[in-house]
């Protein structure tokens, strides 16, 4: 006959996977992921932002967000797509012609919102510690022709306590009244920021790579 502290032992690794593998079950039964950003319908063409130069300003809007895209393992029976989004954006953006030559943008993660309160709750003091270092920051490097086709470009990320290069993929366009909107992503690896994936006892895993992404709206510094 078994030691009783053995089925003790048994019993409460028991309820941890029944616990476990129950948050999962209504984890994975959440709302689908929004869609990667994407630029409105089309209000001007490539050529638009010709001739204009200036300083631009990011403008609260409900089309304005920066946040995260990752994937999480659930117990090895399924893969949910977790997509948190702040709607806190500030900075400027200094347009040359239809090129983009420079950009500073700020984005509070304590106000990072996603499908889930719990995963929401628990980034305050894991992953990124939001409660801890509560803002990203990001600074262009290499100017990009604001264009609705997908252009390259580069900066610096300020995340975790930690700033390092990272590629960007953007879009954009102009707005009527003189306005641009800007998508774009860009691919993190959470060790570059000594950022630990959060899991669950093991068994519910956050990959090691995300992806960051934004859509913002812009207007001319008068």
């Amino acid at each position: 006959m078994k030691h009783p502290r053995r089925w003790l032992l048994g019993g409460l690794a028991a309820v941890v996977l029944v616990l476990v593998g129950g948050y999962a079950f209504f984890a994975l039964q959440g709302d689908d992921a929004p869609p990667p950003p994407a630029l409105s319908p089309a209000q001007a063409d490539d050529g638009a932002a010709a001739g204009s130069a200036g300083q631009f300003k990011v403008i609260p809007s409900p089309a304005t967000f920066a946040g995260y895209r990752v994937d999480e393992d659930y117990l090895g029976v399924g893969v949910h797509t977790a997509v948190g989004r702040t709607p806190l954006v500030n900075g400027t953006l200094t347009l040359d012609g239809s090129k983009v030559t420079g950009a500073t943008l700020v984005a509070d993660l304590t106000q990072l919102r996603s499908d889930q309160s719990r995963r929401d709750e628990a980034l305050q003091t894991r992953g990124i510690e939001t409660a801890r270092y509560p803002r990203a920051s990001f600074q262009l490097d290499r100017p990009f022709p604001v264009s609705r086709r997908a252009q390259q470009t580069s900066g610096r990320l300020a995340l975790h306590g930690h700033k390092e290069p990272v590629p960007v993929t953007v879009r954009g366009q102009r707005l009527s009244g003189g306005g641009l909107e800007l998508v774009g992503t860009a691919p993190v690896k959470f060790a570059d920021f000594a950022i630990e994936p959060p899991s669950v006892a093991g068994l519910v895993k956050v990959q090691d790579h995300g992806v960051l992404e934004f859509r913002l709206r812009l207007a001319p510094l008068r």
